[in-house]
């Protein structure tokens, strides 16, 4: 798992069949930008618990689901370098 801060939404009109409705994110992981499957419905800001391989697969909602990131969490509480 990862703690990420989502920056803004992503947009993709054309995508293949099987990323369908689901939002995503541009999440913040470090220094590096990230999109990520939003499974629970963030907003900007928001500090987030990601999981990645088959995990991001299953928690998006199937294992043939093609996301390798996917948020499953909204963290209440943390301050970055606590």
């Amino acid at each position: 798992m990862k703690i990420c801060q989502v920056e803004k939404p992503l947009v993709a009109t054309h995508r293949i069949a099987g990323l369908e409705h689901r939002h995503l994110q541009v999440v913040r992981d470090g220094g590096s930008q990230l999109v990520a499957v939003d499974a629970i419905g963030c907003t900007p800001g928001d500090w987030v618990i990601c999981v990645g391989s088959s995990a991001a697969r299953e928690a998006a909602g199937s294992k043939e689901y093609p996301s390798d990131l996917t948020i499953v969490g909204i963290i209440d509480y943390w301050e970055e370098g606590a």
